[in-house]
């Protein structure tokens, strides 16, 4: 692994580790054992790299969602990439709020953008099939806010001081989605 590989993902790990709050330079030259002058002469400045960090989580997003297998069938796929989303998140709450917090800071990744062109992709497959109720922005809306919402459970769990959701939680907030979205068959009904 060079040197700029091992930066990066001592960067991860402190991230994951403690949160943007408490992301040090300390920490990541610690783990990655170089010096402040290398991590500074690969990254700029510290926020250099808390950015790199936060673009590679994307990228690490955007990439566990392209190498999963996705259903044939578009409502699945959609159910899918919305489970890979929350899992994500779930499984790296702080590296999430992370991520999150850098988009709402205005700043512009390709990966968020992929992945959310992903998912209008899923989601005109769904209306191709005819099987949309509502506008395909309107679902991208929803599906967008409601996988969002799931994942701030996981991240939130411990201000909040209860555990992770359970799992029913998170399935209840994704098939309320899906319901509302989704053309409902009668054969649907036994859902």
């Amino acid at each position: 692994m060079n040197t700029y590989d091992k930066i990066l993902a001592a960067a991860l790990k402190v991230l994951e580790e403690e949160g943007g709050a408490q992301f040090s330079t300390r920490a990541v030259t610690a783990i990655a054992q170089v010096t402040a002058p290398t991590l500074y002469h690969h990254f700029g400045s510290a926020d250099g790299l808390l950015s790199a960090a936060i673009v590679e989580a994307f990228k690490q997003l955007f990439e566990s969602k392209i190498a999963a297998v996705e259903s044939a069938i578009p409502e699945m796929a959609l159910r899918q990439g919305w489970d890979d989303y929350v899992r994500f998140a779930a499984a790296r709450p702080r590296i999430y709020a992370a991520m999150m917090g850098r988009l709402l800071e205005g700043a512009h990744i390709a990966a968020a953008d992929q992945s959310y062109q992903a998912l209008v992709q899923n989601i005109q497959r769904v209306a191709d099939e005819g099987k949309l109720a509502v506008s395909v922005q309107a679902a991208a809306d929803l599906v967008w806010a409601s996988a969002n919402t799931a994942s701030w459970l996981y991240v939130t769990a411990q201000v909040r001081k209860t555990p992770p959701p359970q799992p029913d939680v998170v399935d209840l907030i994704r098939e309320s989605v899906m319901q509302i979205i989704l053309i409902q068959r009668p054969e649907d009904d036994s859902k």
